[in-house]
């Protein structure tokens, strides 16, 4: 690392000094930085997906269609609010404020860039910080789930209140396996700061401990060094945000529109801003934790020092938070829906168990450290890394359950019952051709059942 940057990297002091009218400054700007993100991502999404389906997408309104979301914002505040008579009025309005609120706050910790100077005043591109920033940002995205659930449950409809069931049981579980994967980020970096860790992943020597022989001087994002860590942390921040293929809470073709159905006008475009916004600060928050924060990628550092001062980091900055997005857009032009129980499986079963098993192995890694020098301490990491691939390859597979057929499930229904959609989604046979399989295999008529239906208990004796 350059001295030019090491002079300009932050502490929690930088903070300390400065003046009021600076802290408003930058207030107001993480603010305009959110809204213009936001415009921004929502047409970009538009173009993207439009590109990889192959239709034209917005190119009317603007610039090839480059102002459509500032015309759809402007036109949803003055649309007509339609409020249903059986909703909480209260609650049904602050449950969008909640949720913008929330994603609005956790921009507050996001470090852009190092000190620069401001009408002669020094102070550092991040509205604030603390030792415990990231925990701050886990608490804002934890109480957005309030949001969801009261706005589900204050339409006073159906449709919405299983939405927001569905989105808090959703955000409850990969909030889990999301704060997992950053723990493995504490113990490298030996803080909870976001300013130290970018300073950190720069390369100074202040990690806690030596992972396989990483020389903690030179510069290497986390995203490299803790790769599972990453991985889980993308995977939960899709399930995070209620993002495709990920979007159970919102699927239109089961629950109409999910938690925000009886939403109109400006309550509505809270709802869609804060998702957007929500996208953006996961996307920030994983360039802070495993991508070097506003850092320049090595290649650049090589040729040019001055990369990381001034007002260029901004642009590295964004780079990265734009590649994230991107991968948000091609994930919902590719990958179909899940449902919902494989869904809650997966972060149960799946995510969870691998984030622990890889703290675990940290740990001993941070243990063994300084108790076993040379070959031996390579030779440990390779046993345990056999050892623990063994457990996840000879794990006994769960019981599997019986996959009945069409017919048993009808006929296992109580007579008059309404009929039930299989669980495997298979289309039941017409009675016509139930009628038909029975007349060719009179002996098996009553397992099957009669045209109704039901059970024909003197035919199965």
């Amino acid at each position: 690392m350059n001295i030019l940057a090491a002079a300009q990297d932050p502490t929690l002091q930088t903070f300390e000094n400065d003046v009021w009218w600076i802290t408003l400054i930058k207030l107001f700007a993480v603010f305009v930085v959110l809204l213009l993100l936001t415009l921004f991502t929502i047409v970009y999404e538009r173009k993207v997906v439009a590109r990889m389906a192959v239709r034209p997408g917005p190119n009317q309104v603007g610039p090839k269609g480059w102002l459509q979301s500032l015309t759809d914002g402007v036109k949803l505040p003055f649309k007509e609010e339609i409020i249903p008579k059986t909703a909480d009025k209260v609650v049904y309005f602050i449950a969008p404020v909640i949720s913008a609120t929330c994603a609005f706050t956790a921009f507050a910790v996001i470090p852009f860039g190092p000190v620069v100077s401001i009408f002669g005043h020094h102070t550092a591109l991040q509205l604030t910080d603390v030792p415990v920033s990231v925990l701050v940002l886990l608490a804002c995205s934890s109480m957005s789930v309030y949001g969801v659930v009261l706005a589900g449950w204050a339409s006073g409809s159906t449709y919405p209140l299983l939405g927001g069931l569905r989105s808090s049981a959703q955000m409850i579980s990969y909030e889990v396996a999301m704060g997992l994967s950053i723990v493995a980020v504490f113990m490298t970096a030996g803080t909870m700061s976001t300013s130290q860790i970018v300073k950190a992943q720069a390369g100074n020597g202040s990690t806690s401990f030596d992972i396989l022989g990483w020389n903690p001087t030179a510069p290497s994002w986390y995203a490299v060094l803790l790769l599972p860590s990453f991985v889980i942390y993308c995977i939960a921040a899709v399930g995070e945000t209620n993002r495709a293929p990920f979007d159970l809470p919102e699927a239109e073709s089961e629950l109409v529109g999910g938690f925000h159905t009886e939403y109109s006008s400006f309550k509505f475009a809270l709802f869609f801003l804060a998702e957007y916004i929500n996208m953006i600060t996961v996307s920030a928050f994983a360039t802070t934790l495993f991508l070097g924060g506003w850092r320049a990628p090595a290649p650049i550092t090589t040729f040019w020092e001055g990369a990381n001062s001034g007002w260029w980091p901004l642009l590295w900055w964004f780079g990265k938070i734009l590649i994230l997005l991107f991968g948000f857009i091609w994930l919902r032009a590719t990958l179909p829906r899940m449902r919902y129980d494989q869904f809650m499986r997966f972060g149960w079963k799946g995510l969870i168990p691998a984030s622990l098993i890889w703290i675990l192995f940290l740990a001993g890694v941070r243990v063994t450290q300084d108790k076993i020098d040379g070959g031996q301490r390579y030779l440990v990491y390779i046993v345990a890394a056999v050892i623990v691939l063994g457990i996840a390859l000879l794990w006994p597979a769960s019981k599997k359950e019986r996959v009945y057929s069409i017919e048993e499930q009808l006929a296992a229904r109580p007579p008059g019952s309404f009929p039930v959609p299989p669980m495997d989604l298979q289309v039941p046979p017409s009675p016509r051709a139930r009628r038909a399989v029975a007349e060719r295999q009179p002996a098996t008529v009553g397992a099957a059942g009669d045209d109704d239906g039901a059970p024909d208990a003197e035919k199965e004796v």
